[in-house]
């Protein structure tokens, strides 16, 4: 595989920070709590991974992030971690029962974090930021492997969608996109002054000696080596800069090392290692003036390890601007080796000139000469030139840090969603760490006595696990619900099975009505001569089959179980992200927001086919959960036939709030009871301090405007005019509030609320929507929240309608199962019932059926009551009744003509016996 310069190399970050957005916004609110991120590392081993790692953490926890870092496995940087932010070490089976929607971001610095991508990718975790950092090659060199691609077709596929997942791949610098070039979606970054150049050089020096090296390339012990470095973007270009640089120096360099008695040889490190490029190359070593002999030739492939630890002076040859502080320069630095360099921009920035290294101008090439008299000495090097390489060395450890870390919490400032609830961060400008951990990690031993043998040896391990995985879960279509795969997603070839499975139902089923008309002596399958299959369409066939088998969406034993049971808990969920977290049995039911998006071998609802209107994105994000209790509404004889209902978020269950057993059992024995009250027991309560009250809760939650949107709301819907308050009290008595729709009430109740919260969301859209900007929301801050426009506000109103309605209100203890009144009704002493009286608010609603029936909103396609359920008023059965006596004498009518034209014109029989 070969790799050409590309714009990816080039491509740096210039996003607009959503923090800045978020603060001119002048949200008065206070937060609830900080924004969460998410740090996944793989293994917390004593490498420049971890230590970037931590220095990351530490300076996002200072800033006023909430930072936790996951990990695979524990390791000796555990402690150095838990010292900064929270961690959690975790197995791979494990990582589908995280709730990947607490974190705001997730940042990726592992190989393995694919695992958590393939989870990301999923529904309801798809609009998660993610960032994916790149520190390391054994990827890049791995896909380099034509065999590889011959035994695992989609390979390069599987890891490019991946990558395409990810808000941004970064990497520390600009080989590193050449080599990943193949996986390149457009998403690719390169933020340099990453540790792991240091660190790595560090440890290769402390293994290898120069006498060593310098044997193993035949270059002698007298001799002064000069490597010779570019640029990384001019991969297969010959290095014509290095020519113009040298040809006038290089003479007087060869006349200097002379007169004093110095062999000099020079290494240029570029290009390929093609036969066409080194013969093009020695002929234009040939023109630079050098003796023969004195030039050596290695490709950028090679590992530039082998060549620092025998080089003496490093020549940074390239005159063109480079975007970032090349990383060759930086290892050099590392490695106590005098630098000569041009004086571009991005260099004269950090190195001063005779202090951390000898400084040329670009633009004369000549001046090099100046260089190399002040480093070479009587015995190869000068004093001054051992004093410049200390003063690098020193230099380079923490040059970048400040740069690197400030441009990662750049980067997390443009990708974020700073949502209602989060306490503002504060900015980069106040970033206070300029230097990297190095004095927690330098105090392991470990440090020291670890091999990067080691780690590239675990990364090899890594991505061979990673590749059978993906080999896997290319033969992996179907998956149980008990035991989904991580890694399967549809691919082109499921598809094309589904649409062959669909066909091969309508042909089945046009045979059946053919059949039902033509019957035959014999079955079909006994008339067609079948020919031998392979093993591969006997496995095709097989998964045809499994998914025509008619129990898949059928009923399971848990529905069979709630025949005869008074309570069933509706699950809402969209994905198959969020299916680890639903329950199985007899009290709960699953209820998916995603089109087709069932768990198999499950009687999960489908709320899209039961409610139209979830079919259209821009709804069915603004409705959010709230959709499937339409749905269910909606279609309440075909789906719901238990006296008692509820509603659970998946959510419940990854914020540990769901029911136990215990709790479970203490439901559905209070509900098997002779119990007739009207009561709502809930057991996901409101997360409330002493100082908050229910409304200033909703303000936080809907950027500040929930109380003005609800008010005006009310108001609109009940025609209230502007003098009378409109805003229903919510007293602050110290009791629980409900969330995340997790309650239970009568099934009767559930349509009364219901029938109230179709006026309401109808309204509430009313003032919200925009004829010229259909996406904006007065309910959200930022960009997902402005996407679920009305989840946050509706995820309340069972709250006031409850209190208001005069209905009991219980608070089940999830854990325990203890259930305890709350705001008990005797205590009420402001609850507005005359507006949630039912007889009014069922007029309401036969007025907007009528208004809806005379299509008096013909040409509104914004007008969302008709949408959310169903529309009758008493005129519409008047109607029907009048249509159908109408249909019913028209039918008497023409059966009466047809008798009569018959005895008229039509035939006679004679009586028999005549």
């Amino acid at each position: 595989m070969r790799f050409s310069a590309s714009s990816v190399a080039l491509r740096e970050f210039h996003g607009e920070s959503r923090l800045e957005a978020a603060r001119s916004e002048r949200r008065w609110w206070p937060g609830l709590a900080p924004v969460r991120l998410a740090l996944f590392v793989g293994t917390m081993n004593i490498n420049a991974q971890s230590l970037m790692v931590a220095t990351l953490a530490k300076s996002l926890k200072n800033l006023g992030y909430e930072v936790e870092v996951l990990a695979f496995a524990d390791g000796k940087a555990n402690d150095i971690l838990e010292n900064i932010c929270h961690v959690n070490v975790v197995s791979p089976l494990s990582l589908k029962y995280i709730d990947w929607s607490k974190y705001n971001a997730v940042l990726l610095s592992s190989l393995e974090g694919k695992m958590v991508v393939s989870i990301l990718m999923q529904e309801p975790f798809q609009f998660l930021p993610v960032v994916w950092l790149i520190h390391e090659d054994a990827l890049g060199q791995f896909l380099r492997n034509p065999e590889l691609h011959q035994s695992i077709p989609n390979h390069i596929e599987d890891w490019r969608t991946h990558f395409n997942a990810c808000t941004y791949v970064v990497f520390p610098d600009s080989y590193l996109p050449l080599l990943h070039s193949a996986l390149d979606t457009g998403n690719f970054l390169v933020i340099s002054g990453s540790p792991v150049d240091i660190l790595a050089t560090k440890r290769y020096s402390s293994s290898h000696t120069q006498e060593s090296a310098r044997n193993q390339y035949g270059s002698k012990e007298d001799d002064v080596v000069v490597l010779v470095v570019g640029s990384y973007l001019f991969f297969d270009e010959l290095p014509w800069d290095f020519a113009t640089v040298l040809r006038a120096s290089a003479p007087h360099i060869m006349d200097m090392a002379k007169t004093k008695n110095l062999g000099v040889q020079f290494i240029f490190f570029c290009g390929n290692d093609t036969d066409a490029y080194n013969s093009a190359f020695q002929e234009l070593a040939s023109h630079m003036g050098f003796p023969v002999g004195s030039v050596k030739h290695f490709s950028l492939t090679h590992d530039i390890r082998n060549l620092l630890v025998f080089a003496d002076i490093v020549l940074y040859g390239s005159s063109r601007q480079e975007p970032v502080f090349p990383p060759l320069l930086l290892r050099s630095m590392a490695s106590e080796i005098p630098i000569i360099v041009p004086n571009l921009t991005v260099i004269t920035k950090y190195i001063i000139d005779g202090t951390h290294g000898f400084l040329f101008n670009a633009d004369d090439p000549s001046t090099m000469v100046s260089a190399f008299a002040q480093i070479l000495g009587e015995k190869r090097l000068s004093a001054r030139a051992f004093s410049v390489a200390l003063e690098g060395k020193l230099l380079s450890k923490n040059m970048l840090a400040y740069d690197c870390i400030t441009a990662h919490v750049m980067l997390l400032e443009s990708v974020l969603h700073y949502p209602s609830y989060a306490k503002l961060p504060s900015p980069v400008s106040k970033l206070q760490e300029r230097t990297w951990l190095w004095d927690l990690f330098e105090t392991k031993a470990a440090l020291e006595n670890s091999s990067s043998d080691d780690d590239s040896q675990l990364l090899t391990r890594i991505i061979d696990n990673l590749v059978d995985e993906s080999h896997e879960s290319n033969q992996t279509t179907y998956s149980d619900s008990n035991d989904t795969s991580l890694y399967n997603y549809p691919s082109l070839s499921d598809w094309n099975d589904l649409n062959e499975v669909e066909i091969f139902e309508d042909i089945e089923r046009r045979e059946i009505e053919e059949a039902s008309f033509f019957p035959l002596p014999f079955p079909i399958d006994e008339r067609v001569e079948r020919p031998l299959l392979s093993w591969d369409e006997v496995y095709k066939n097989a998964r045809k089959s499994e998914r025509l088998k008619p129990e898949g969406n059928e009923r399971d034993e848990g529905e069979l179980e709630r025949t005869g049971q008074p309570v069933c808990i509706y699950e809402i969920y969209s994905g198959e992200g969020a299916w680890p977290f639903l329950h199985h049995g007899s009290l709960y039911r699953g209820i998916t927001l995603s089109k087709g998006g069932r768990r198999p071998r499950s009687d999960d609802v489908d709320a899209v086919t039961h409610l139209s209107v979830l079919d259209n994105p821009y709804y069915s994000d603004r409705l959010c959960e709230f959709g499937a209790m339409f749905a269910v509404a909606n279609r309440i004889d075909a789906v719901h036939k238990l006296p008692w209902i509820g509603f659970q978020s998946w959510q419940a269950a990854g914020r540990k709030v769901s029911l136990s057993e215990k709790a479970e059992e203490t439901l559905e024995e209070t509900m098997a009871g002779e119990n007739n009250e009207d009561v709502i027991y809930y057991w996901a309560p409101m997360d409330m301090d002493q100082t908050s009250n229910f409304w200033s809760m909703c303000d936080w939650l809907n950027a500040g405007r929930c109380r003005t949107l609800f008010e005006d709301a009310f108001r609109t819907m009940y025609g209230l005019s502007d003098g009378i308050t409109a805003l229903p009290p919510m007293p602050n008595d110290g009791d629980y509030w409900s969330t995340l729709h997790s309650w239970v009430m009568p099934t009767p109740s559930f349509l009364k609320f219901i029938m109230f919260s179709r006026m309401f969301v109808d309204y509430l859209h009313s003032l919200n929507v925009n004829g010229t900007d259909p996406a904006s929301c007065l309910l959200g801050a930022s960009q997902l929240e402005k996407r679920h426009c009305y989840c946050r506000i509706l995820e309340v109103l069972v709250n006031v309608w409850a209190y208001h309605s005069g209905k009991k209100m219980a608070y089940l203890n999830p854990v325990t199962g203890d259930i305890r009144e709350q705001h008990p009704l005797d205590d009420r002493n402001e609850m507005w019932v005359k507006f949630f009286n039912f007889t009014l608010l069922k007029s309401m609603d036969e007025d907007l059926a009528e208004e809806a029936d005379d299509g008096m909103h013909a040409g509104d396609d914004q007008w969302l009551w008709p949408l959310t359920g169903q529309v009758f008023w008493p005129g519409i059965a008047d109607r029907e009744r009048e249509e159908k006596y109408i249909k019913k004498l028209d039918k008497k009518l023409k059966n009466k003509v047809k008798l009569l034209e018959r005895q008229k014109s039509g035939y006679k029989q004679k009586p028999l016996g005549q």
